[in-house]
This record gives structure tokens, C-alpha cells and sequence, in this order.
């Protein structure tokens, strides 16, 4: 009965120890918190959006002069509605550098043709002091 009783104390201390080190596993193995920036995309022309739209918002870190943006996060997906238009931008604080300047941008289009673009820069800290919800211009395209 003592033997059985010692094993059984060892069998415990095994498992006890195996939760241990999975539970610090999970640990050093968890994603860096993710960050976001709400807003809503407008324009001033008094116009409908035909029903087949397409919203594209990005956050892009436009440090380099030279070299394509390297975007962060995008949000791209058919109109629900009429402006102003709600978007979610959510993207890995990780990715954010010290240093780097960082902006958002938007287009609508129908069919693949570009109705609505932003004009100007809208830059962003990500710094958690960014004010919330963005509002983003849109002009209309040239044609």
C-alpha cells in the first residue's frame, strides 16, 4: 500500500510539473497586443454610392521616400450604406516604429474604376494618442 501511495505522490509531481512548463510556454508564446483606429470615410458631393461600391482603407508607414509603403493593416470590402462610411483598422504594435511616420488613406470604387480617393496626408502617431473615430475626406477621381 506505501509503495502505491508513493507512486501515486510521483505520479502527481510529473503531472504537476508538465502543467507547469506548458502553462510558461503559453506565456512567452503570446501574440503581441494588437492595436486599432476607428473612423468613418466621407465626401461632400451629394451623391448615392451605387450598390456595387468597394471601400479600401489602409494604414500605411510612409517613412521612406524612395521605397513603396509598407502597409500595416487594410480594410477592404463592398459599401454598407451611405457616408458616412465606418471603418476598423486593427494592426501589430510590434510592426510600429520609433521614428517612422505613419498614415491613412482611402479609395471607393465600382467595377475597379476609382470614384473617390483621399488627396491629403492624414498621418497618425500610433501612440495611443491618436483622437478617435478618424474622419477621412475623400475627393472625386479625375476622369
Amino acid at each position: 500500500m506505501l509503495a502505491l501511495l508513493k507512486r501515486s505522490d510521483t505520479m502527481k509531481k510529473i503531472i504537476l510539473l508538465g502543467l507547469t512548463a506548458l502553462l510558461g510556454a503559453c506565456q512567452s508564446m503570446s501574440p503581441t497586443p494588437k492595436a486599432s483606429l476607428d473612423g468613418e470615410v466621407f465626401y461632400l458631393q451629394r451623391i448615392a454610392l451605387p450598390p456595387t461600391a468597394t471601400l479600401s482603407v489602409s494604414l500605411q508607414d510612409v517613412s521612406l521616400a524612395d521605397a513603396p509603403a509598407v502597409t500595416l493593416a487594410e480594410q477592404k470590402g463592398p459599401v454598407k450604406g451611405q457616408v458616412p462610411l465606418p471603418f476598423h483598422l486593427s494592426y501589430d504594435q510590434a510592426q510600429v516604429k520609433p521614428g517612422h511616420s505613419y498614415s491613412v488613406s482611402a479609395r471607393i470604387e465600382v467595377d475597379g474604376k476609382l470614384l473617390f480617393i483621399t488627396t491629403e496626408r492624414h498621418a497618425v502617431q500610433l501612440n495611443g494618442q491618436d483622437p478617435q473615430p478618424l474622419r477621412l475626406r475623400v475627393d472625386a477621381a479625375a476622369h
